[in-house]
């Protein structure tokens, strides 16, 4: 879930976390990889190795390690008798699967480059595996959805359902959505496994612009959110094991504008979380080309002009970060024209009245040392009002980095027991920051 925004490597306290790289982007990539080992996705050892092996700075290098990490874990996994040892081959397919889907990571500038959609697919078989041999198997499913904003109308929404017990015990069910770029495997190991063992179900999804949507349909970010959550509602309603007064929708890193803006219309939830807060990601890019001119070609209507200048700054520059935010919004965005991704950003802009239209709940979180939507999450709380909570998360004891990485732990407690006193109708403050031990 790296940073969407980050237009300059000097932008990170170095003294938040060590560095695993002098590439800063690299470094904040490995971190998350580093992460996933707190519930099961990766291991330590293994991401430590591949690190002292990636050039900095070098895309192919980056590869080329997770490949060869990718493909030795996987055939570990599938030299086991699963029938047998089905922990073993379980915790190796997980990590295959994580290697294999942080390889092409830095490859986006080449949309059509075949190692992507490759080695995404060889993650997701990967994760499907493990998932099935989980104690109670995860349940994917493909949800029917539509949108003005789709050619033709018509998608699907690929989520995966995690029961948290046997049985139809009907039970407090978390839907959890991801970002700009992690995949919605990423979060079971990030916030899904914390979720699981307070006993409650969760559903992960990803929508146009996310992973599998993106190599499956070829679509990418749309606006109305709402159409791409809304489907996921429908389909929990059918099932006898969820407790449809007791849902929850959660998002992370980008997620944390795109929920709020699917709460807006989606009021069949009892409380939102956004992890971070993130209220408009089309003014934080703005922000970062305030000391150009480019913003200026685009508002004089000089949009081949803009093109030209947004290649030149992906292509000439040597900064990991603006390369890869250049290329990943592109990417994401299904597009070759710089000119129509920054046409379309605007639209996903969560305003005050948007906010004020979610009808439960809602926690904000904020890392300490996260520079990716400074005073937006804490906005959004104001917006909010009453039926806020705002947490912010510190940098002193490990939690201030971007969307809590590596502080798992830390984020679960505050953020799963929030939800835990809200719908025991605790009355809580407003701001936990200094209340949550």
């Amino acid at each position: 879930m790296p940073r969407e925004t980050k237009l300059a490597q000097d932008d990170i306290n170095s003294s938040a976390i060590f560095q695993l790289s002098n590439d800063t982007e690299f470094a904040f990539v490995l971190e998350t990889v580093l992460s996933l080992s707190n519930n099961r996705g990766a291991a330590t050892a293994e991401v430590l190795r591949a690190a002292s092996q990636i050039t900095p700075g070098d895309f192919e290098s980056w590869y080329n390690e997770f490949l060869y990490l990718g493909n030795a874990i996987h055939a570990k996994a599938a030299a086991i008798d699963s029938s047998r040892f089905p922990v073993s081959a379980r915790e190796a397919y997980f990590r295959s699967s994580t290697y294999y889907r942080y390889a092409p990571f830095f490859l986006h500038a080449n949309a059509s480059d075949p190692r992507i959609n490759t080695l995404g697919a060889l993650a997701v078989d990967d994760f499907n595996r493990a998932a099935a041999l989980l104690p109670l198997p995860a349940e994917n499913i493909d949800l029917p959805a539509s949108s003005p904003n789709i050619p033709g109308g018509d998608f699907y929404v690929p989520a995966r359902f995690f029961k948290a017990q046997q049985g139809n015990a009907k039970l407090p069910t978390i839907i959890v959505g991801t970002g700009y770029d992690a995949a919605h495997e990423d979060i079971y190991h990030e916030i899904g496994v914390e979720i699981l063992e307070r006993g409650w179900n969760v559903i992960t999804f990803e929508g146009p612009g996310q992973p599998t949507v993106l190599r499956d349909e070829n679509l990418g970010f749309i606006p109305d959110w709402w159409n791409v959550v809304s489907p996921v509602v429908d389909y929990l309603e059918t099932r006898p094991d969820v407790d449809m007064d007791h849902v929850a929708l959660a998002g992370v890193s980008f997620g944390g504008e795109l929920i709020p803006l699917a709460a807006s219309r989606e009021h069949r939830l009892s409380a939102v979380l956004a992890i971070d807060g993130m209220s408009s990601l089309y003014e934080l890019f703005e922000a970062g080309f305030s000391a150009t001119n480019i913003t200026d070609l685009y508002d004089d209507g000089d949009y081949a002009k803009f093109d030209e200048e947004i290649w030149a700054l992906e292509y000439d520059s040597s900064e990991t970060s603006l390369r890869w935010m250049l290329a990943q919004s592109l990417f994401t965005f299904n597009t070759d024209s710089p000119s129509d991704w920054w046409s379309r950003l605007p639209a996903f802009t969560v305003n005050a009245t948007m906010l004020a239209n979610i009808s439960c709940p809602v926690f904000i979180g904020e890392g300490e040392n996260d520079s990716s939507a400074p005073g937006q999450a804490e906005e959004m709380v104001k917006a909010i009002g009453k039926n806020a909570t705002y947490n912010l998360f510190r940098t002193d004891v490990g939690a201030g980095e971007h969307c809590q990485i590596g502080a798992e732990a830390q984020l679960a407690q505050v953020a799963w027991d929030w939800l835990a006193d809200t719908w025991d109708h605790v009355r809580l403050p407003t701001n936990l920051t200094n209340v949550v031990a």
